[in-house]
């Protein structure tokens, strides 16, 4: 194990995290970067349950229903390393609060759509703004919690808030689409960013890698447009994966990403370092980040339909039946929590992701007569203690050993991981779905719903499948002693080897 730290960039990173990470008020900071990340996460779901009725409202096509979900997480996704850099360079207090700024501002107008067009401008300008705050927010607890159990502890709490963030907009989805209107799902963020904004005014210290920084214009265009081309090529994959438009997006999406590792192997002060990906550890974090967002996108998106068009739940009641999953995570959070010091991360992420298999390939068992009881209910518990296991170490592992000039860009790529995964996840698990309702012959509703039922089970084995891969992924890169794997001394950064 070796060391690599930038002079003036850790000392930079160590005052600040220093000075915020003093006395209580550091656990203060956990709670509104918790806040944000809630924010950032409930909202690639909480627009779910509330589509059939803007879709009514708005006059939306079945394709600009689509974009309304695909605009945040591609806007998202594309910008995430450039908001990581502007974060780092800029300061990250100063982008954070920036962020939450615009993401107010983009709610309040898509609250306030009044065409389809405007509503999916709107959630491509919130993708926009938590693209900017996501990773200063991240970088920020970093920097505020730099080693030892707090660390831990921090991280998980802000892994777990990740995790049950997507449940969480389910349910919140469930009952502003109910008893108040669908724009609520969008207008209830105005609030939240109001007191994260004042929250993080008062809490949050400055902090900012110093030296030589310049922006890497021409790594920020190629990454943005290649990983734009990218999830937008999978997207169209919906319709074909052998057409014109989605093999041609797909290529020019990997060439692209190909130049743009091209640029920042040759660059000074590149967008995204290759040293924080190219780390056998903290990339195969990465990858499996990846996973898991396609694997609650997808999950938890199909298992709406489920509950709404088959089993006939009302909003309300389909947000509350996911409620189990996110009680099993913030059970099993905790208990994970005290074994990850003892056991390490590598433990938890190779048996996490199986047991939520478990629970997946349980759920691909419905039947359209079925029972949420007996068929749903256990795979959630399943699913969420799973989850759980993996949600607490990732985050940390992710972003461990990374020197504070490098936070903004860490954080960033963790997060450009979860969006850029449930993207490609959901257009792979839609076109899985697609291809098992195709081979059902529909003659009635009876058989409509079996041929519902076939789709979602067979994107839930797609989906248990992919966290087979996850866990086969944490064998193989993972590796190392558990005191290696997390920081528990005043190191700044260590890269695992």
């Amino acid at each position: 194990m070796s060391t690599h730290t930038s002079p003036s960039a850790s000392a930079t990173g160590s005052a600040a995290g220093s000075r915020t990470s003093s006395g209580s008020r550091r656990w203060w900071v956990l709670v509104v970067l918790a806040l944000t990340q809630l924010i950032v996460v409930l909202d690639g779901t909480i627009v779910n349950i509330a589509l059939p009725a803007a879709q009514q409202e708005l006059g939306l096509t079945d394709t600009q229903r689509q974009w309304v979900i695909t605009a945040y997480a591609l806007a998202f996704g594309a910008l995430l390393l450039l908001g990581g850099r502007i974060a780092d360079y800029w300061g990250r207090k100063r982008t954070y609060l920036v962020g939450m700024v615009g993401f107010g501002a983009a709610s309040a107008f898509g609250g306030l759509a009044q065409s389809g067009t405007e509503l999916i401008i709107a959630r491509g300008l919130q993708g926009v703004f938590a693209a900017l705050m996501a990773p200063a927010a991240l970088a920020l607890l970093t920097v505020t919690f730099t080693h030892g159990r707090d660390r831990n502890t921090a991280f998980a709490v802000f892994g777990t808030v990740a995790g049950a963030g997507a449940a969480v907009g389910l349910v919140l989805g469930g009952v502003l689409t109910e008893f108040a209107d669908w724009r609520w799902c969008l207008l209830v963020n105005v609030p939240f960013v109001l007191v994260g904004l004042v929250a993080g005014m008062i809490l949050v210290t400055e902090s900012k890698a110093e030296g030589d920084n310049k922006y890497d214009l021409w790594g920020a265009l190629t990454v943005a447009l290649g990983l734009g081309s990218l999830v937008y090529g999978f997207t169209r994959a919906e319709e074909g994966w052998g057409s014109a438009e989605t093999i041609g997006f797909l290529a020019l999406g990997a060439g692209l990403l190909a130049l743009f590792v091209f640029i920042e192997s040759r660059v000074a002060q590149p967008l995204l370092p290759l040293r924080v990906v190219t780390d056998r550890v903290r990339g195969g974090a990465f990858l499996i980040q990846m996973i898991v967002g396609s694997v609650m996108i997808g999950a938890m998106l199909y298992l709406t339909f489920h509950l709404q068009i088959v089993l006939g739940f009302p909003p309300l009641e389909a947000g509350l039946a996911t409620l189990p999953m996110t009680l099993a995570i913030m059970v099993t959070a905790p208990i994970a929590t005290k074994l990850l010091p003892k056991i390490g991360p590598r433990v938890l992420l190779i048996v996490g992701p199986l047991i939520a298999a478990v629970g997946l390939v349980y759920l691909s068992r419905i039947t359209p007569d079925g029972s949420y009881l007996v068929q749903v209910l256990p795979a959630l518990l399943i699913l969420g203690v799973g989850m759980a296991m993996l949600f607490v170490p990732i985050q940390n592992l992710a972003l461990s050993g990374v020197a504070p000039h490098d936070a903004g860009a860490a954080s960033a790529t963790a997060n450009a991981a979860m969006q850029i995964g449930g993207s490609i996840g959901l257009s792979v698990f839609t076109t899985v779905y697609a291809g098992a309702v195709a081979g059902v012959e529909v003659v009635d509703k009876a058989s409509q719903f079996t041929a519902f039922t076939t789709g979602y089970s067979a994107a839930f084995i797609a989906t248990a499948v992919a966290l087979v891969v996850a866990s086969i992924l944490a064998v193989v890169f993972i590796r190392g002693s558990k005191e290696s794997l997390l920081p528990t001394g005043d190191e700044k950064a260590v890269h695992l080897g």
